[in-house]
């Protein structure tokens, strides 16, 4: 949805000294600087809305060093989460966060990124454990002080978590050590159909109430199971629909899928399909990370646009049903997908971008949206971040003290306002 706006030259700096070098030249001469990771991002983050240099991070790709006996890993931001997890194939461990996209781990960082195993294993602001930040002037800062990877501390202020999220607005993250977690002993996934959404999604509340320890579930709604099918090939019921997945050893992923099995039954699902075999749930969860596209497919020749509001867990069944309604009476082509297990949806919207009225409508829809979510306690995000966006909303979720805040942050770390202008303040 956000138009591209180029910078007015592009760096691919090699190493941090370059970087630093780069920043303190950029700030010396009152230029903008916008970080660069893979530009997966939704929020238009990397659009140079003040021209400026785009540092480009993607040559700077080591893995530095692998505490595996610390479950820890130290990235540079050009590593991608397929790239990481690869390297440790042989290694009994992995890293789950999972957004779908093949994004730039410092990227992920800088975003706030979650996905599909949040449910089970956190976000990314659950596994940094340190970032090496080359900040505004130039300067070289360990969040967490040089070298450290502990599990907890209580030293001082969490720098570390003041930049999970920050968009690139307070910094350039050069590298991050991140928290790894063993392999599960045995994956089984299932998909399971049911008669209407408040149905798939009270079953998504009473699995986490009954404690089942599942490690991704993830609704669909009937348009976007019937454009996974088409475009991925599968041959799933068009309805209402629930992705599960189950991580643990063989004996106690039996308990977890008869448990699944009665509470999804009680809530009326039909035609139950459990996926063993790795090949089968790769191409399950291939069509759920590809449903952006297969939602495309639905208009082509139309750009996409992505809500992203989360709200507990309780007032998921009533903000669901409500977006439906509204979605059905809004004339708008779109779909429903999300990770449920954390309060997290998406709409994805399909809008011609050059139909000015048609896009009004959206960018209504998503604002609408958004302040439902803030009046069930949620928030206007779960994981795409504010960018250039929601910043209206972010100041109507955390308040003017919130906003203010914010910005003395921003002016204390960034008293130029160069580090990439425009975004979310």
């Amino acid at each position: 949805m956000h138009r591209c706006q180029p910078p007015d030259a592009v760096v691919w700096p090699q190493n941090v000294e370059q970087v630093s070098q780069l920043a303190a030249l950029c700030y010396s001469q009152g230029v903008p600087i916008i970080p660069f990771g893979t530009g997966t991002g939704l929020e238009g983050g990397v659009c140079a809305v003040q021209g400026g240099v785009c540092i480009n991070l993607t040559h700077m790709d080591r893995i530095l060093k692998l505490n595996p006996e610390d479950f820890s890993v130290v990235v540079e931001p050009g590593v991608t989460r397929k790239a990481l997890n690869t390297y440790l194939r042989d290694s009994g461990l992995w890293f789950p966060v999972d957004p779908g996209a093949d994004a730039s781990l410092c990227g992920m960082v800088a975003t706030g990124a979650s996905g599909t195993n949040a449910v089970r294993y956190g976000t990314m602001r659950d596994n940094v454990l340190n970032l090496e930040v080359v900040l505004p002037g130039g300067r070289l800062l360990h969040t967490a002080g040089l070298g450290r990877h502990f599990r907890k501390s209580a030293a001082g202020y969490n720098l570390t978590g003041l930049f999970v999220g920050s968009e690139g607005t307070l910094g350039l993250i050069t590298a991050a050590t991140l928290r790894l977690h063993p392999v599960p002993e045995a994956t089984v996934a299932a998909t399971c159909a049911f008669p209407s959404v408040q149905a798939a999604v009270d079953t998504t509340v009473h699995i986490l109430q009954a404690a089942v320890p599942v490690a991704r579930i993830e609704f669909l709604d009937e348009v976007m199971m019937d454009a996974c099918n088409r475009h991925s090939q599968l041959n799933c019921p068009v309805a209402p629909t629930l992705f599960l997945e189950f991580h643990g050893s063989e004996q106690t992923l039996a308990e977890q899928i008869q448990r699944a099995e009665e509470i999804a039954g009680h809530n009326g699902a039909s035609l139950f399909s459990w996926a063993k075999e790795a090949e089968e749930r790769r191409r399950l969860w291939a069509a759920r990370h590809s449903a952006w596209y297969a939602a495309l497919a639905l208009r082509p020749g139309c750009k996409g646009y992505s809500t992203d509001v989360c709200v507990p867990i309780s007032r998921l069944p009533e903000i669901l049903v409500q977006t439906k309604e509204d979605l059905k009476a809004s004339g708008l082509t779109g779909t429903i997908v999300g990770h449920v297990g954390d309060g997290n949806f998406h709409c994805i919207l399909l809008v011609d971008p050059e139909d000015t009225e048609e896009v009004r409508r959206v960018m209504a829809f998503g604002e609408q949206l958004g302040r439902r979510a803030l009046a069930l306690h949620g928030t206007c995000t779960g994981e795409h971040g504010i960018g250039l966006g929601k910043q209206q909303l972010l100041q109507e979720e955390v308040g003017a003290v919130g906003m203010e805040t914010m910005r003395q942050l921003k002016a204390m770390l960034d008293p130029q306002g160069l580090m990439n202008p425009g975004k979310v303040l």
